[in-house]
């Protein structure tokens, strides 16, 4: 390590979801730390109170992902989907606002973002509940009491994941890979490993 000292002139920009204030009377959070860093304070509402914002982020987002799945999907949106979006509350705020936009960009059957590209919790909450009812039910089929192997039910639910992945892109392997969350390696890996029939 260097022994003398180096002056240096930078800025630093931090971002936080904590509140510091608080975190500072509760001892978790450095009392000193807080005040050098808090020289101006930059407060940014979450985006569910930011629906003003919603529109031009929504097609800066449509612009990244036309550009990296090589398509041209319109950055205008109808009335109903701009509504949809606007009224949705965005618990994930800003990265969850850019994942609905990525998988509807992949999955958009024309050049347009339409109602059933949204993900069901946007479009429609109650429609969440039920298929979570769905789940529910088709999880209590299995009898637990007689035993079960989990591996087993571990590979029907991928199986049919990634089944549903590939009939919804239209046997595309890269776009189904980003609906499910994972590279295509280990999509690929998966579906030969199981022996998935892949439309041409």
């Amino acid at each position: 390590g260097e022994t003398s000292q180096v002056k240096v002139d930078v800025r630093i920009i931090a971002a936080t979801n904590v509140d510091l204030k608080e975190a500072v009377k509760n001892g978790t959070f450095r009392e000193d730390l807080y005040y050098r860093l808090s020289v101006v304070p930059i407060e940014l509402p979450p985006l569910r109170q930011r629906p003003e914002d919603i529109l031009p982020l929504t097609q800066h987002f449509i612009r990244k992902y036309n550009a990296e799945n090589e398509r041209e999907i319109s950055e205008q949106l109808s009335a109903e989907v701009l509504s949809l979006l606007e009224n949705y509350n965005f618990p994930g705020n800003v990265r969850e606002l850019e994942n609905i936009i990525e998988r509807a960009v992949v999955i958009a059957a024309t050049d347009e973002i339409t109602v059933e590209c949204l993900r069901p919790e946007v479009r429609s909450p109650e429609l969440v509940l039920e298929r979570m009812t769905e789940a529910e039910g088709a999880s209590g089929d299995i009898d637990i009491a007689r035993g079960v192997n989990f591996y087993d039910e571990v590979k029907r639910f991928e199986i049919d994941l990634i089944r549903r992945a590939l009939e919804q892109t239209g046997g595309h392997q890269s776009r189904a890979a980003r609906l499910l969350g994972l590279n295509a390696t280990t999509l690929n890996s998966k579906i030969k490993g199981y022996h998935i029939q892949v439309r041409p």
